[in-house]
């Protein structure tokens, strides 16, 4: 099991790591800084940094976190005389080939094949007259928060945008199509929930052995694909679980088991009736387990970002954070948790390393 635990704060980076059975603070760097998004590669490691008025930064660590030296940051194209300007890189990810891909806010892809040190923007996506529909959820702008590129094929990646849909590319981003055939929006008027340029997948998640299987946590709902995003199906909670949420982690060998982190929808985000807890399917999502073992009772008011809640890669054991500072990790597939952590600032993305 992977026993280090990189955790992306509102005071930097904190490292988490086992020794003896035991978990304790390792490391913490960029200490006062936000921490937009983070990416493990073995040792190499990339944070990026949304740091108040100097603007968003990127950092990386060839020596897992021994050394730091700062990279470039992806910049947005200007629109006439005036540029847009970068909120943050929201998430990172890389592919077998060693190419680096960043999805920012606003809904700007980069690609980088020098870890960072320069960067391309994909404009086949940039140029897509669907953007037009786009639009923000939780910020001002629409915002790339999933990156999944296929254990296959690194030229194949699918793309989660909030508010934007589900895309996917072939080709390396040259071309681009939407994939959205089963989902719906709450949020928008009857005759346009169907609209697929206008969706929110919150997360979306791949089972890396059987990559023809997907899995999205909506603005509400949770869906599964099973045929490589010809389609969505709605999966179905029994009440009173909750539908709404950000989080959703992937069995990365068992393609009918997934995990979520549900919340009360919209502007109260926290749990429904101060009841937390962690749902977890192993048959498609036609159940559901109820999983809070080790978790705090209600009332409690803890939110996992969309960042916040991961399955290390032998699908046995999870870490999840809270925007409220704590950290826990799940064993057994989530069957019983443990509170690393209730004094840590709020948490916006981890992983294991």
């Amino acid at each position: 099991m992977q026993n280090t635990i990189l955790l992306g704060s509102r005071k930097g980076l904190l490292v988490y790591g086992e020794r003896a059975g035991q978990w304790q603070l390792a490391q913490h760097h960029f200490s006062g800084a936000q921490v937009s998004a983070l990416l493990a590669d073995g040792a190499r490691w990339w944070v990026a940094l949304r740091d108040g008025h100097f603007g968003p930064k990127l950092h990386l660590s060839e020596d897992a976190g021994a050394c730091w030296q700062e990279v470039a940051v992806p910049a947005l194209p200007a629109d006439g005389e005036k540029r847009p300007i970068l909120d943050q890189i929201w998430t990172l990810a890389v592919g077998r080939d060693g190419v680096l891909w960043a999805g920012c806010i606003p809904a700007g892809l980069f690609r980088s094949g020098d870890a960072g040190r320069s960067w391309q923007l994909v404009e086949a996506l940039w140029q897509r007259p669907e953007r037009a529909q786009w639009f923000g959820g939780g910020f001002d702008d629409a915002g790339i928060h999933s990156i999944l590129i296929d254990p296959r094929d690194p030229a194949q990646l699918v793309l989660g945008i909030s508010c934007g849909g589900v895309w996917r590319t072939r080709d390396g981003g040259a071309s681009w199509a939407l994939h959205c055939q089963g989902l719906w929006a709450a949020y928008m008027p009857e005759e346009e929930k169907n609209t697929e340029a206008v969706q929110d997948p919150h997360r979306l998640a791949q089972c890396q052995s059987k990559p023809e299987v997907f899995w999205c946590q909506h603005h509400n709902g949770q869906f599964r694909s099973c045929d490589d995003l010809a389609s969505w199906q709605e999966l179905a909670p029994p009440a009173p679980l909750s539908s709404f949420g950000f989080a959703v982690a992937a069995h990365p060998h068992d393609p009918l088991s997934a995990w979520f982190a549900p919340a009360e929808v919209d502007q109260r985000r926290i749990p429904r009736d101060g009841d937390f807890y962690v749902l977890r399917t192993r048959d498609g999502g036609r159940t559901f387990d109820k999983l809070q073992l080790g978790l705090p009772a209600a009332p409690a008011f803890h939110l996992v970002y969309r960042h916040g809640l991961v399955v290390d890669a032998a699908g046995q054991r999870l870490a999840m954070a809270s925007t409220t500072g704590s950290l826990w990790l799940g064993e057994a597939g989530g069957e019983r948790w443990q509170r690393l952590s209730a004094e840590l600032p709020p948490i916006y993305c981890l992983s294991f390393a």
